[in-house]
């Protein structure tokens, strides 16, 4: 476990139940990795979130720069936030975002890939023939991520 910084602002700081719950019902975030020539690589991302095993997980293509990044370190941060709401007759936002911290690793077990491929398709249609033909058909070339979280801190904030 790393030494982590805390909220400096802390004031606005998310409960961990917050934080938990924002990881749930997000859809997307950004990812980032250790890039090139030390230059951060950060991906935008659909993600699901275990509250189980503590772990958010990701999937993607099997080759590309985000698995040259991680071949390099499996140190990563993902930060997620809500859509924010607009209080009635404020012209800002008021929105909640959470980061996580912590390494991630590939998952090669196949039923593994499957099982949570399809939580992740539940979070955006619940046909479940379309989930079942696109597992089908994508499962063998997906790269399942696995980040497993080592700090969470999250904030509300508003933009005024």
């Amino acid at each position: 476990m790393g030494n982590f910084r805390k909220l400096t602002r802390f004031k606005q700081a998310l409960s961990s139940n917050e934080c938990y719950s924002l990881l749930e019902s997000t859809l997307r975030g950004v990812l980032a990795f250790n890039g090139d020539d030390g230059y951060p690589y950060a991906q935008p991302i659909n993600h699901f979130y275990d509250r189980e095993s503590n772990t958010v997980f990701f999937h993607g293509g099997k080759i590309g720069y985000k698995a040259d990044c991680i071949a390099r370190s499996d140190k990563v941060c993902f930060t997620a936030m809500n859509d924010g709401e607009r209080m009635e007759g404020e012209w800002w936002l008021t929105f909640k975002s959470v980061i996580v911290f912590g390494r991630i690793e590939k998952i090669t077990d196949q039923e593994e890939i499957r099982k949570i491929t399809r939580r992740l398709c539940y979070k955006f249609t619940k046909d479940e023939n379309y989930i079942e033909e696109e597992i089908q058909k994508y499962a063998p070339a997906t790269l399942l991520l696995a980040l497993h979280v080592e700090d969470i801190q999250g904030k509300k904030v508003r933009e005024k």
